[in-house]
């Protein structure tokens, strides 16, 4: 399996967006990714899509706050799941912190979003606190960081 991580760009997210609910999930619309690649303000933030044979099969976001990166979203394919793609992106965006000269990557997961948790500490993640009933006035919110170019 030979994934290739590339900045996302516009066509990238016209060849998702019809289908963006149905193969990924419903936390990011189009045109809240649309925003987000267009607008000129958002120069902090930047998202990657994974590609095997062409095909997009996740993507993620990150926004650059000074010497800290926040882990927007990583979505994976839901018909690829289970296959070493968020891991594949994850890496990705530690590597890419790294060289960016980012001391700290922090994140925030639903407390029942356990493939994620794993995910995150299988890289050392370590949670660092709780936002409580964050998601939808009913779910926590895990908050995990992971200090790197110490």
């Amino acid at each position: 399996m030979k994934i290739e991580v590339l900045p996302m760009t516009i066509i990238d997210l016209e060849e998702i967006a019809e289908n963006l609910t149905e193969d990924f999930d419903d936390f990011w619309s189009a045109s809240v990714l649309k925003n987000e690649l267009e607008n000129p303000h958002h120069l902090s933030s930047y998202y990657f899509v994974a590609k095997m044979n062409l095909e997009i099969v996740g993507f993620c976001g990150v926004s650059k706050i000074v010497d800290t990166l926040e882990v927007l979203n990583i979505v994976t394919k839901k018909d690829r799941r289970n296959s070493g793609i968020a891991s594949f992106l994850l890496q990705h965006m530690i590597d890419f912190a790294k060289a960016s000269q980012i001391n700290i990557i922090t994140l925030e997961v639903n407390e029942h979003n356990l493939p994620a948790i794993h995910l995150y500490e299988k890289y050392h993640f370590q949670q660092v606190g709780i936002r409580k009933k964050y998601y939808h006035g009913k779910d926590d919110a895990i908050l995990m960081n992971l200090t790197i170019n110490a």
